[in-house]
């Protein structure tokens, strides 16, 4: 790419290497950043020296200082400096939107009020982009976020969290979930003292239910450790359906199919709530699909 009518043969390369080495302060410095030697960019700066007939850099002093040439000529280029990342921007941008791909985690209660939704509406949209919904349990959503497996994930907070930014975004209360022909359904709300420990289904230990209630002094210790349990929330359902017994719950989970046939109950006695939380990475740059799910989200949510 020649800028110079002159054909000095100074190119965008020789320009951004002026200008890092500026805003760095050093050659070192500069030379990091752009991931080459510092002979390398000084065999650069040579170059634009040997082109132009004067020198940039007063190398009597350490580190070496631009001259008033180089700052005129920094201070010339940088609307096209400033024009060209932007022009770049909005165009991988663009791309991303066109033939990218996102990648979203839900857990299997944050599918049917936020991330199905807010994925449906992204989709229509921006159909070019390619849309993998993936549902688990929340702590292996939030490894999937931090190894970058997924872009972004909607569920239970995760525990272990040092690659996460994690937002509170929606709560729903714990109570009971139970058939709709069980005999509790019938009073609309139950107390804690009134469930049958024998008749609880547990959950998988590694769950962020299973985790709140076990942390919940209000819980009976004899609900925690029941005869059955499931391993998912799905399955947790599917066994209340099949009539095998009760299960302590989020509102939202309860509602996740919205089957006839299962009823939550508030619990008057227990204050409990599960929160959920949007998990973004926290030590990489997110995709503009991402972003841009995000923003369709906030607006569902806040809506």
């Amino acid at each position: 790419m020649k800028i110079n009518s002159e054909n000095l043969n100074i190119n965008l390369r020789h320009i951004r290497a002026l200008h890092m080495i500026a805003q760095e302060g050093s050659f070192s410095a500069a030379a990091s950043r752009l991931g080459v030697v510092p002979s390398a960019l000084s065999d650069l700066i040579r170059h634009i020296e040997e082109a132009i007939g004067a020198s940039l850099f007063d190398r009597s002093v350490r580190p070496a200082a631009l001259t008033p040439l180089a700052r005129e000529f920094i201070t010339e280029t940088l609307p096209l400096i400033g024009g060209l990342d932007q022009a770049v921007t909005r165009l991988r941008q663009s791309a991303d939107l066109e033939q990218g791909s996102l990648s979203l985690g839900a857990s299997p209660s944050a599918i049917s009020e936020l991330a199905g939704p807010a994925l449906a509406a992204f989709h229509r949209a921006h159909p070019g982009v390619r849309c993998v919904l993936h549902d688990d349990l929340a702590e292996n959503l939030a490894q999937m976020v931090s190894d970058g497996r997924l872009d972004i994930a909607i569920a239970g907070r995760a525990r272990h969290s040092s690659d996460l930014r994690q937002s509170a975004i929606m709560k729903d209360r714990i109570g009971l979930a139970c058939r709709s022909d069980h005999p509790l359904t019938g009073r609309g709300h139950v107390s804690l003292a009134e469930i049958d420990p024998d008749n609880v289904i547990g959950l998988n230990p590694h769950t962020g239910t299973h985790h709140l209630l076990t942390q919940c002094e209000q819980i009976p210790r004899a609900f925690l450790t029941p005869r059955l349990s499931a391993h998912s929330t799905i399955a947790q359902l599917c066994m209340i359906r099949a009539n095998m017994g009760v299960a302590l719950l989020p509102e939202k989970a309860v509602l996740l199919f919205r089957d006839p046939q299962i009823r939550f109950l508030p619990i008057i006695d227990l204050d409990l709530w599960r929160h959920l939380y949007l998990l973004e990475p926290a030590r990489r740059a997110q995709s503009h699909a991402a972003t841009i799910f995000v923003t369709q989200l906030n607006k569902l949510i806040s809506g």
